[in-house]
């Protein structure tokens, strides 16, 4: 294979809110955990085990800003990009490495009503389905399948 390939995507929930850091010329960078989770069992204690992961992830610009006006704390989020490690100097001296994700695309997967924590009352699936045994419907079919658009 000629081609390289640096590609990420995760799904998880925001540890933090989205910090942003505005620059000069109207650029913005913000920065937030994510944190994934891998579950599974024990074979020998058979109990059940859960890693988290933490996760950099670092956004841009006008993805930023919207990342920081409609993402929380604990928000479900897929987050799409590249791995970049950045080399930085701590109060020491001491070269110091950062592994981040910059985020090319992402998708919310909270609705609004879970974000902010509603208890909008969910239809029962059932009922939707359900009709009354003494009330039979009838269909009535028309002739206009030719009228249809494809």
């Amino acid at each position: 294979m000629s081609g390289t390939l640096n590609k990420v995507m995760l799904i998880g929930h925001l540890g933090d809110e989205v910090k942003m850091h505005y620059f000069d010329g109207g650029n913005c960078v913000g920065r937030f955990p994510l944190a994934t989770n891998e579950t599974y069992t024990n074979k020998q204690t058979n109990e059940r085990v859960t890693n988290t992961e933490w996760h950099n992830i670092v956004v841009r610009n006008k993805a930023a800003e919207i990342c920081e006006k409609y993402l929380s704390k604990g928000d479900k989020v897929y987050i799409e990009g590249r791995l970049k490690t950045r080399k930085w100097q701590d109060d020491k001296g001491m070269d110091r490495y950062s592994t981040e994700i910059q985020c090319t695309d992402f998708t919310f997967l909270t609705t609004k009503n879970e974000s902010q924590g509603g208890n909008a009352p969910t239809p029962n699936p059932q009922q939707a389905v359900q009709k009354p045994a003494n009330n039979p419907v009838t269909e009535t079919k028309t002739e206009d399948a030719d009228d249809l658009p494809f």
